[in-house]
């Protein structure tokens, strides 16, 4: 069965880049356009890893959607996709920083990685 990836961004052509970079190389891919979206989506399907970025319209945050995905899911890998230069200040533990802009292998990289470091034995 493929790692599901949940995709959180808000602009669509970036979103569309880096999930069609993790389709092709086999993940499955939920992708969503804001908090309130992916909130639904952590809720409602088994989402392996988090790929969002930090900031998205409306109230829910991408620190948000990553510690309310966690209290499903506590070892779900977080990678979080910012333009900011500083490290957050609420990443959730064993989270990935992972600085925008990107190309779609870099994001099947990150994704791989956070993977391969995440404490989820059904991940490796």
């Amino acid at each position: 069965m493929p790692v599901r990836v949940l995709v959180v961004e808000d602009e669509m052509l970036v979103r569309v880049v880096a999930a069609e970079a993790l389709r092709d190389a086999g993940f499955e891919v939920l992708e969503a356009g804001d908090g309130e979206r992916a909130l639904h989506l952590c809720k409602s399907a088994a989402v392996d890893v988090l790929f969002t970025d930090i900031r998205l319209p409306g109230g829910i945050s991408g620190w948000d959607v990553a510690e309310r995905c966690r209290e499903k899911n506590p070892r779900m890998p977080v990678i979080y996709a910012s333009a900011i230069a500083a490290m957050p200040p609420r990443p959730v533990p064993d989270s990935t920083w992972f600085q925008k802009p990107f190309t779609g292998d870099q994001v099947v990289s990150v994704v791989r990685t956070a993977i391969d470091r995440s404490p989820a034995p059904s991940l490796r």
